[in-house]
């Protein structure tokens, strides 16, 4: 697996310069970091490795967020794995894996997939194995191929409307499409029904929103990093390991190695200003410092902030109040006490077949689920369901009925155990939302924030903009301590053909004249 990126046109972004390490005559800058997911973990990272002085809280007892994992004891007495459920750890994902590095120079904790198919409701099936690494050719390999993309399709295409696709620039992006919605927009290009249902949805729901709930800038941003923006390819690495064991307690023996001290199980009520010092507080004790990096959930954020009267100023507190979160998702995972057949995939993503908008196999590559499939024979399955409105029971029912349908061999097996998660924690990107999201920056410097629901005027998404928002936030930090930055890399911040980027131009002139 290559560990560095291997895209000659990615973008390269420096680290300020300073002195490589904080003095260590008593005079060490402090910073309290809230939250232990991916942004947390990077912000904790950059400033430990400068020296800097790290306390992290996090109100859970396990580390990393949204893709955290647990031990879990099932009803035959053994033990097993759960998490949050299925990740995808794309190779243009530099700053996360720098990130992972860190513990796991080589990656060795991550492991490819060959493939990830797509089907929808009739059968027909879509997939990236083999498609060519270099934009655009990619992408119109991918749709030439496509059973539901006709070369027809791509000459009813308007190319004038379609061109930001090819012609991403962040902020420029956001700021021509952002009041628009994602199904509009696919819409208007005269994008196919079929295949908008089957590729485009994908990637709609990796924001646990339906397309007509999704900003059409966030959409082709998307579409930019993983398609027309990047060579990297679109197969990307799943962790061989529950989450825990293969990503976050190794880091968290690296940033102790490094002097952090986490404090897990402990919540956040309020962050205040005291004198010089920045205070944060829970239940069970305060912690003072020079500063802190905020990076909990949107919901946590909310509380906090709204529990905390004299941070930053009004307008700031308003930009908090109003973020808003996606919809409920529900991660389905059993125990089945005989296998799927050996040749299903590890993934596949669904669409037209509601509730149901992904299928995992665990045992084909994470170590727990394997080992409980060799001793038992069976299979561990996990489905997801995003965007819901349903109670659990009935999403429940409506997921392993289309696991039947889509694997015909699990309407006979028994479910040995099961677990079901519903959560309602993840950012909002909905039309409109991106001229209000706070900034990495407050107006109190000492203040910084980081999480995928943070503006970063870059081009990533997800996983990768909470890596890239927390090693921003310790950059600002380490700036304001005399300290180096650390660099940063992501895919170009623009359209890798100068045509596109004029026609995109004079095509985002016309939609303001109007």
């Amino acid at each position: 697996m290559s560990i560095e990126g291997t895209d000659r046109r990615r973008q390269k972004l420096p680290g300020h310069p300073g002195r490589g390490a904080a003095a260590g005559n008593g005079q060490r800058p402090r910073v309290v970091v809230v939250g232990a997911g991916i942004a947390g973990l990077a912000a904790a990272t950059g400033l430990a490795e400068r020296g800097v002085a790290v306390d992290v809280v996090e109100q859970c007892d396990h580390l990393g967020g949204r893709v955290g994992g647990w031990p879990e004891e099932l009803a035959d007495g053994s033990s097993s794995a759960m998490n949050r459920g299925f990740h995808a750890f794309f190779r243009q994902y530099y700053n996360l894996r720098a990130l992972l590095r860190r513990a796991d120079p080589t990656l060795s904790a991550l492991t490819p997939v060959e493939d990830y198919p797509l089907i929808d409701g009739a059968g027909r099936r879509d997939t990236f194995k083999g498609l060519p690494q270099t934009p655009p050719l990619n992408a119109l390999a991918f749709a030439l191929r496509s059973p539901t993309f006709r070369l027809r399709d791509l000459i009813r295409l308007d190319a004038k409307a379609a061109a930001p696709l090819a012609a991403v620039s962040v902020p420029e992006t956001y700021r021509l499409l952002d009041d628009r919605d994602a199904a509009t927009f696919l819409r208007d290009i005269n994008f196919p029904d079929a295949a908008r249902h089957l590729a485009f949805e994908v990637f709609a729901r990796s924001f646990f929103a339906r397309p007509e709930k999704l900003s059409a800038g966030e959409l082709v941003t998307m579409f930019h990093i993983y398609f027309l923006g990047s060579s990297e390819g679109l197969i990307f690495d799943v962790a061989n390991a529950n989450f825990d064991v293969a990503l976050w307690n190794p880091l968290r023996a690296y940033l102790e190695n490094l002097g952090v001290a986490f404090h897990t199980g402990r919540t956040v009520e309020s962050v205040s200003v005291v004198d010089e010092d920045v205070v944060v507080t829970t239940g069970a004790g305060r912690f003072p410092a020079d500063a802190a990096v905020l990076a909990p959930d949107v919901g946590g954020l909310r509380r906090i902030v709204a529990a905390s009267p004299d941070l930053a100023d009004s307008a700031w507190r308003d930009r908090i109040a109003a973020l808003g979160t996606a919809p409920p998702f529900v991660v389905l995972r059993l125990w089945l006490d005989r296998p799927v057949r050996g040749d299903r995939a590890a993934f596949v993503g669904t669409g037209g077949r509601e509730p149901l908008d992904n299928v995992s196999v665990l045992e084909r590559y994470e170590r727990e689920a394997a080992e409980w499939a060799a001793r038992t024979g069976g299979s561990v399955v996990e489905l997801h369901a995003y965007s819901v409105t349903h109670p659990s029971d009935e999403v429940r029912t409506g997921l392993i009925a289309r696991m039947h349908e889509l694997y015909p061999e699990t309407t006979s097996a028994s479910i040995v155990d099961e677990r079901l998660l519903r959560r309602e924690d993840c950012p909002r990107f909905a039309p409109g939302d991106f001229a209000g999201r706070p900034t990495v920056r407050t107006p109190d410097p000492r203040i910084m924030l980081a999480g995928d629901g943070i503006r970063v005027d870059l081009p990533v998404a997800l996983m990768e903009r909470a890596a890239t928002t927390g090693w921003t936030a310790a950059n600002e930090l380490l700036g304001r301590f005399g300290l180096a930055g650390h660099p940063l890399q992501t895919v170009p911040n623009r359209g890798r053909s100068a045509l596109l980027r004029r026609l995109a131009t004079t095509a985002g002139h016309g939609s303001r004249q109007e």
